[in-house]
């Protein structure tokens, strides 16, 4: 599939927008890897978020590590994902309403 000029520079600018955010949150440091590790391999995933049209709206990005190479206490040792439902949201907002 060929794909476009406005394409690829989408995905370029999704790509800078998403490791300029990274870097600012300083989500990872910089480390030297010592003989005895290997580095996990990354690559990135683009997707195309459309208009109610489904007209392209802009291009998201993200850098995903292949981790099913990783191993717990070598490569990583703790795992955080920020989730929270919605009813839990409401329930907290209910709360703090009620305390006022």
């Amino acid at each position: 599939m060929c794909r476009m000029y406005w394409q690829i520079q989408g995905e370029k600018g999704a790509m800078n927008e998403k490791m300029e955010a990274l870097q600012k949150n300083s989500t990872w440091e910089l480390v030297v890897l010592s003989v005895e590790k290997k580095a996990i391999v990354c690559r990135w995933v683009y997707i195309v978020k459309l208009k109610v049209d489904g007209s392209s709206d802009r291009y998201k990005a993200r850098l995903v590590a292949k981790g099913y190479a990783q191993k717990y206490g070598i490569d990583y040792e703790e795992t955080f994902a920020p989730v929270a439902k919605l009813t839990t949201i409401c329930i907290l907002i209910s709360i703090a309403a009620n305390r006022d």
